[in-house]
């Protein structure tokens, strides 16, 4: 720390992203790293989906690691012995801000944003997993901060990065199906009977109340959501079916499959939202089927997404004779369709295109979803999935959550993150935070 400013004017300082204040080191910061040196990173959140983030940067210098529990993540820091560790991301980007160039995030969704936009406003490139947070209205934060201070950032949807998709991608927009003004996108589907619910069969808060285990510092796990006490219904893994903390099977996968939609069609904010399935206080919804209309976009046409998870899917999927795939992307276009999903693409009807050629690849393939982040953070150059790109798709996703449980069509003002004529709709576009944990 820097003579005369102590740990609680460090953290009120950070904390004015509106002032436009960025708090630096008496030291100089360490932007600007050569292509053929090594980063300098810290880890936050570096157990389970954490670690395998940590691993994509192993051949850096990983400076530090922070994580609530060292048991959940002893693996991670026995591999980096060599790094200083810790337990709350606070405390550690106070002390080591001036010793690296970049975080990675790999915590539950719900502290994103916070650990986020600290490290941004401490001017560190960042990676992150995905949905990239919590709220819309973090989305958008994370998105602007990194926008307005040039920062190097990536949204861990690492299919993105696979040759398949960038393949799909090029086949729409070289027009091989013609304009495209529906597409449906179906995860987990069952064709065969009735549809399992993929998310909480239990959905009332737990109550019995078991010890907190030693290794765990359960009010830094809680973070910036609501207090609650202790139950491994929520950590380490269930904390993905609790809005407290996430928003369901549909906060989890519709980056990864709608990601493909938003490339091939170059969507941003849809202007409609609509969803139906099972609406509870306390745990995301079982199923979903959410609508979501995108205005035409250049000389691209106006398109119609559709999202099914855990629920009743669509009876024309059968009778158009289309490909029962578990979890799929389907393009319906003016001269025939595209299924894809993360291995495989195929153009329909088969019949119509036999013999089609594709054309010349004009997407360049990935050098890895890790690695370009890398090589972005020290050569300046573009990344995939910035936060620019993934701000507005987890903004779409997390709407469908945001329609169900109004239970209202949103008429979406995205400019002012409004639902027009919804005041309901705002206690979940922006939460509440505990004290200490404002953004």
């Amino acid at each position: 720390m820097s003579a005369g400013l102590n740990r609680r004017e460090f953290l009120r300082r950070t904390a004015y992203l509106g002032s436009g204040l960025v708090v630096l080191s008496n030291s100089k910061l360490v932007r600007g790293t050569q292509a053929n040196s090594r980063l300098n990173i810290a880890g936050i959140g570096v157990g389970g989906r954490g670690a395998a983030d940590i691993d994509g940067v192993a051949s850096e210098n990983i400076v530090a690691l922070c994580d609530v529990d060292h048991v959940h993540s002893a693996k991670t820091f026995e591999r980096f012995t060599q790094a200083k560790r810790y337990k709350d991301f606070r405390i550690m980007l106070e002390e080591i801000h001036d010793k690296i160039d970049a975080v990675v995030i790999g915590t539950p969704d719900h502290t994103h944003a916070a650990a986020g936009m600290m490290a941004m406003k401490l001017g560190k490139h960042c990676y992150c997993e995905k949905p990239l947070t919590h709220s819309v209205y973090e989305a958008r934060l994370m998105s602007d901060i990194a926008r307005d201070r040039k920062l190097v950032t990536q949204m861990g949807t690492q299919i993105h990065a696979g040759a398949n998709y960038r393949r799909a991608v090029e086949l729409v927009q070289s027009g091989a199906i013609g304009p495209v003004r529906e597409v449906h996108v179906w995860m987990g589907a069952d064709f065969n009977g009735p549809a399992t619910p993929t998310d909480m069969t239990q959905p009332d808060a737990p109550a019995d109340r078991p010890a907190v285990p030693e290794s765990l510092d359960w009010d830094l796990w809680l973070g910036p959501a609501p207090y609650r006490p202790y139950n491994r219904a929520y950590a380490p893994f269930g904390w993905r079916y609790w809005w407290n903390f996430a928003n369901g099977q549909l906060g989890d996968f519709f980056c990864h499959y709608c990601d493909l939609a938003f490339w091939a069609l170059k969507l941003r904010h849809p202007v409609t939202v609509e969803a139906r399935g099972p609406v509870h206080p306390e745990s995301a919804a079982r199923w979903t089927i959410a609508k979501q209309q995108y205005p035409a976009r250049a000389d691209l046409p106006a398109v119609t997404l559709t999202w099914y998870n855990g629920g009743p899917y669509p009876a024309f999927l059968k009778e158009k004779g289309i490909p029962q795939w578990g979890s799929a992307v389907l393009f319906i276009g003016a001269d025939g369709m595209l299924i894809a999903d993360y291995g495989r693409h195929q153009l329909l009807p088969e019949d119509k295109f036999a013999g089609f050629k594709p054309p010349e690849p004009f997407i360049a393939d990935s050098i890895g979803h890790h690695a370009e982040w890398v090589e972005a953070c020290k050569t300046g150059g573009p990344t995939t999935c910035n936060f620019d790109y993934s701000g507005a798709l987890t903004e779409a996703a997390l709407l469908c959550n945001v329609a169900l449980r109004t239970g209202s069509k949103l008429a979406w003002d995205a400019k002012n993150l409004k639902a027009v004529g919804c005041p309901d709709a705002d206690a979940y576009i922006r939460r509440p935070y505990r004290n200490g944990w404002e953004l």
